[in-house]
Parts: C-alpha cells; sequence; structure tokens
C-alpha cells in the first residue's frame, strides 16, 4: 500500500467513523442499586459512547444525553434524578438542570409497575470541569425509596 492510499483509507475510515450515529450504548455500566431498590435497569445509552469504550468520553462545553430503560416493581407517582461524580473514591454532588424524572425527560408520572419506560435527560458538561476520569452514578429515586443505580465509567475532556 502507498502512502496516497494508506492516507485515503486512514480519511475514509475517520470520515465513517464521524458519520456514525451518535447515540449508542456503551458495555461497561455497572449495577449499583442495593437490594431494597424497587426496578431495575434494561440499557443504559450515552450520545458518542461506542460498545468499545471503556469509557464514555464528555467533551466540556457541550451537552451529553443520558437514556435509561428500566422498569420498576411498584406503580410510581414521582421520580426524581440524583447524580454523583465519583472521583478518586469521593462522591461529589451534581445538580441537573431539571431533576424531576416525570418532566422533559419522555415520562409523564404516575408510571405503572411492571411496565418498561424509557427516561432521557441531556447533561451539560460546564467548561470550567477539570479533564478528570469520572465515574458517574446516575439515580432515580420515587420519594424515598431507590428505583435504580447505575455507575458509567467517563471522562471529561
Amino acid at each position: 500500500m502507498t502512502n496516497k492510499s494508506a492516507t485515503a483509507f486512514l480519511l475514509v475510515g475517520a470520515v465513517c467513523l464521524t458519520l456514525m450515529p451518535t447515540l449508542t450504548s456503551a458495555a461497561e455500566f455497572a449495577n449499583c442499586a442495593n437490594e431494597t431498590a424497587i426496578g431495575k435497569y434494561t440499557q443504559v445509552e450515552v450520545s458518542n459512547c461506542a460498545d468499545s469504550d471503556n469509557s464514555c468520553v464528555l467533551k466540556r462545553n457541550s451537552n451529553a444525553t443520558i437514556s435509561i430503560t428500566f422498569t420498576s416493581g411498584e406503580d410510581l407517582s414521582e421520580l426524581k434524578a440524583v447524580v454523583h461524580g465519583i472521583i478518586l473514591g469521593m462522591e461529589v454532588p451534581f445538580k441537573l438542570p431539571n431533576a424531576d424524572g416525570c418532566k422533559d425527560s419522555g415520562l409523564e408520572c404516575p408510571l405503572a409497575k411492571d411496565t418498561s419506560y424509557r427516561y432521557s435527560t441531556t447533561l451539560p458538561v460546564l467548561k470550567q470541569y477539570p479533564k478528570v476520569s469520572v465515574e458517574v452514578k446516575w439515580e432515580l429515586k420515587a420519594g424515598d425509596k431507590d428505583v435504580l443505580c447505575v455507575l458509567i465509567p467517563a471522562k471529561i475532556q
């Protein structure tokens, strides 16, 4: 292969990767719910995070879309998102612009038990965030009950 054909091949590969769909699921999400959780997730999707990625890249000064498909073992009249960044073992609270899981998330409460729902929200990744590796702990709660908890390995860049 000549230098020109190798360059063309790499350029075509880069274009193909750029044109791939940007909302795919990553493979390394972990369940962090305790045994009292009343729900469970079946799928987690993070924008620009591919199956082959070890962690999801969250670009500063942009937004990331997080979607979680889940079911609950109980009817839910409310749903609240609680997010923490875990850095060096410490949980740092992350304030969402909209923590109400029943508004602007694709859901309308009440939610019926044993029914599959897809929660989706946009997470602002602010320019002032440090460039670090972080584990994002995303919880959905109903009052004092845990519905689900998922750990999302991420890198802020």
